[in-house]
């Protein structure tokens, strides 16, 4: 009987080079919100991968970005505490023509931590620019590997997941093989909220945006579930409020009836949802307010 093996696998990468998308696609079922903004994710996810061998945690962090509020700040934390916390290391990246600053800063912080070099978006370039990708890479550092992906349509992923295994070594089950997150229902609902908002608002006005849920109600109707979930949705300016709410209220309403048809989907029940945007001026510096919100990076 072969040895099962299990491990923690950090994600990082810059902003929008499909650290998410890969992450969702790898599980098998949307564990990260995604959206083409910057910065979509906050926090440090926790994602679960199990088979009859093995069990891989991944752990998926904000993209690396130079802070320019507390917020951003405790976002940069959370990609070192997945560094420092780790046994292996998936560094996601685009085959652009050149290293980033932003990529230098992250690999100087690898050290000697078995790193996978993912080149993700292979499907929008011709293979002999992936080679000199692949070797402006590893001049700068000994990846261990590298792998080809497209998380988009999933090329290569199972791929992936081989050469991830192969660098894990002999562990225990750490969770319940049927669980694929740590994350709790009302973190979840609050994460589909907003990403509703990323898809909807532009510029300024989704990046100062947090989603409070404040009731979640289960009850019964004969013998179908339902669900009551009310939400607060904080901005930073008045201006933004009228923005978030629309001509109306059309722009609100079509925000929650995205984020309800995807909560019906996720709780398999009716869902009646109400939300009301309220503006907390400065937020993302209030270390309060981000820690209300699950924002201040704590350890595993």
């Amino acid at each position: 009987m072969s040895e099962f093996k299990s491990g923690y696998v950090g994600i990082i990468g810059r902003p929008n080079v499909g650290k998410s998308t890969l992450l969702n696609k790898m599980v098998g079922q949307k564990i990260a919100i995604i959206s083409s903004k910057p910065q979509t994710t906050r926090s440090k996810i926790l994602a679960i991968m199990s088979d009859e061998d093995s069990q891989v945690v991944f752990l998926d962090t904000p993209g690396f970005h130079s802070p320019k509020n507390k917020l951003g700040e405790n976002m940069m934390k959370a990609v070192d505490s997945a560094i420092g916390d780790v046994d292996v290391l998936l560094m996601v990246v685009e085959p652009k023509d050149s290293i980033t600053p932003s990529e230098e800063k992250i690999i100087e912080k690898i050290g000697d931590i078995p790193t996978i070099l993912v080149i993700n978006k292979t499907d929008t370039v011709k293979k002999e620019e992936l080679l000199a990708v692949v070797k402006r890479y590893n001049e700068i550092h000994p990846f261990k590997e590298t792998v080809f992906v497209s998380a988009r349509t999933g090329d290569g992923v199972d791929i992936l997941k081989s050469v991830i295994k192969e660098n894990l070594y002999e562990g225990p089950m750490y969770y319940p093989e049927d669980m694929v997150t740590d994350q709790q229902e009302r973190q979840i609902i609050a994460e589909i909220i907003r990403e509703k908002m990323l898809h909807l608002l532009d510029k300024e006005v989704p990046h100062g945006i947090a989603i409070e849920i404040v009731k979640m109600k289960h009850r019964k109707k004969g013998e179908e579930d339902l669900y009551d979930i009310n939400a607060n949705i904080y901005c930073e300016k008045a201006s933004h409020k009228g923005i978030i709410i629309g001509a109306g209220g059309k722009t609100l309403k079509e925000i929650g009836t995205r984020a309800r048809l995807d909560c019906e989907k996720m709780l398999s029940a009716k869902v009646f949802m109400e939300l009301w945007v309220k503006v907390k001026s400065d937020w993302r510096n209030s270390n309060n307010m981000l820690k209300e919100f699950g924002l201040i990076e704590t350890d595993r």
